[in-house]
């Protein structure tokens, strides 16, 4: 298969109220041949904060994905293919 003849990468920018809603979100898309991914995240985990701080209040959940700890981003990617 020539670069060419590859088929499109349809991939979304997303992310959730949780790291399994936005998992949940993924595997729904890849199973409808969405073929690339890329995560939002939300304002705090952007910037450093826990989305449990008291600063972060007002942001959390309202665009991208809050993720506090490793637990959280285990959980976002478990079960989706990769390349490695």
């Amino acid at each position: 298969m020539t670069e060419r003849d590859r088929p499109w990468l349809m991939r979304t920018y997303s992310g959730h109220t949780s790291a399994r809603a936005s998992n949940e979100l993924y595997r729904t898309n890849l199973g409808r041949g969405q073929t690339g991914l890329s995560v939002a995240f939300d304002l705090p985990t952007q910037t450093g904060y826990d989305p449990d701080d008291p600063m972060a209040r007002g942001e959390v959940g309202k665009v991208g994905v809050p993720v506090p700890d490793l637990g959280q981003m285990r959980i976002l990617f478990e079960d989706l293919p990769s390349r490695r």
